[in-house]
């Protein structure tokens, strides 16, 4: 459940480094070259000064694993915790960011302050923090270059923090339950995606029984990914 990112980059900037020329191509209508013309946004849209819809403000969400909220993270009060988890070695192979907390706080720090287009949030069940997430716009992601992305499409990145939560079903009621999140709270969007690396099995997996559909595999620049996709029409049924 890691994200996208170049190697080549410095942690953090994943879901941040369209180049200013692709972003006007895309508010023009038009799409970067190796992008797809699927991808359009006006003006207005991206100066409305939320990208992803108040994800602070979006109400918990009750699972069958228990009551779930997501809390954007606030850096000093949070970086400890997520650094703690980035060095454990199961997470450190799939998000590459094990080393000391300047690390995680330089990844966490090029979203804080960037332009909303990705959120990091800690994942609360039952008011304990116990994983992480981050909330991103996949339209105006680098992965959009990858796959024919769609305006408002939302994707989730997602680590589970405590070995005692992992493989006995928390992480897929915790993947339902945020997406369903996103298309409560983002009306516009009508897909939310993931790209997991392919030979992450228990990712993918969770995805899967998430109510995602196996879309495609997509060549990242770090990773072969499993493009995981859970469409709005098909909510109900998955």
């Amino acid at each position: 459940m890691s994200p996208t990112r170049p190697p080549a980059d410095p942690p953090g900037d994943d879901t941040l480094d369209l180049r200013l020329d692709e972003l006007v191509a895309l508010l023009e209508g038009g799409h970067p070259e190796g992008g797809h013309p699927e991808v359009g946004h006006s003006d207005a849209e991206l100066l409305d000064g939320d990208l992803l819809d108040s994800v602070a403000s979006w109400d918990p969400a009750v699972t069958p694993v228990g009551t779930f909220r997501l809390v954007p993270v606030r850096l000093e009060r949070d970086v400890s915790l997520l650094a703690g988890w980035m060095n454990d070695p199961a997470v450190a192979a799939f998000w590459e960011l094990s080393g000391p907390e300047a690390v995680t706080a330089e990844h966490l720090r090029a979203q804080l302050e960037g332009d909303g287009r990705s959120v990091p949030c800690l994942g609360l069940l039952d008011a304990t923090p116990m994983s992480y997430f981050e909330i991103y716009r996949a339209d105006l992601d680098p992965l959009a270059r990858h796959y024919p992305a769609r305006p408002h499409d939302t994707g989730i990145h997602l680590l589970i923090g405590g070995v005692t939560d992992r493989g006995r079903g928390v992480g897929t009621a915790l993947l339902r339950a945020v997406a369903d999140l996103v298309l409560d709270h983002r009306p516009r969007c009508t897909r939310v995606v993931a790209e997991p690396d392919i030979r992450n099995t228990p990712s993918v997996s969770a995805f899967l029984n998430g109510g995602f559909r196996y879309a495609a595999e997509v060549d990242l620049p770090d990773k072969r990914a499993a493009l995981m996709i859970r469409d709005r029409a098909l909510r109900h049924v998955l």
